[in-house]
């Protein structure tokens, strides 16, 4: 005869405790073998990579633009954007389609990466906060460190790493990337 089950109490107010817990969801990509992820709540959309126009005089990091019915949107190769080499062009390569706050209003604004892997919903217990070293990103791009299934994921503070005014600064004639942190 089967043993009756029972239900462990302190598991199921763990459970309870979890589920209060505020979550934010993110959408996690590879980019150079490294696990990223942005808050969902900027994400348009995600299309496969397909042809891009070529702007003459823009920065390395503006990979070209793309017409996402009929609107101009530029489109940014995150890899260059952090100092990397350029990110290679493969079967599941991705463009994000993001809404990046500026202060004239929301933009427009498609970065370039390896592949888009899954939604993440991370706890904010287990989020840590950006390493002050150890990264080669500028600590103003981590929005910290998020904790998923016994790996890391790199939070990405969309504000920072696709600051218009930022990139705008580095387009104009003569402008240097600032030193990566």
């Amino acid at each position: 005869m089967d043993a009756p089950m029972r239900l462990d109490k302190r598991s199921r107010s763990q459970a309870a405790q979890e589920a209060s817990v505020p979550k934010t969801q993110y959408l996690a990509f590879d980019l150079g073998g490294e696990a990223f992820a942005m808050e969902i709540r900027f994400i348009k959309e995600v299309l496969q990579y397909g042809a891009l126009t070529a702007v003459p005089l823009m920065p390395a990091f503006i990979r070209g633009v793309i017409n996402l019915r009929g609107a101009v949107v530029p489109v940014v190769d995150l890899s260059v954007r952090f100092g990397r080499p350029p990110t290679g062009i493969a079967r599941r390569t991705c463009v994000v389609i993001l809404e990046v706050p500026s202060p004239e209003g929301p933009v427009e604004l498609g970065v370039m990466v390896d592949h888009v892997s899954e939604v993440l919903d991370i706890p904010e217990t287990d989020i840590d906060p950006a390493p002050g070293f150890g990264s080669a990103l500028r600590s103003e791009f981590l929005a910290g460190i998020g904790k998923v299934g016994g790996r890391f994921v790199i939070l990405l503070d969309v504000g920072h790493v696709l600051s218009i005014e930022e990139m705008a600064a580095l387009a104009a004639p003569g402008a240097e990337a600032p030193a990566l942190a």
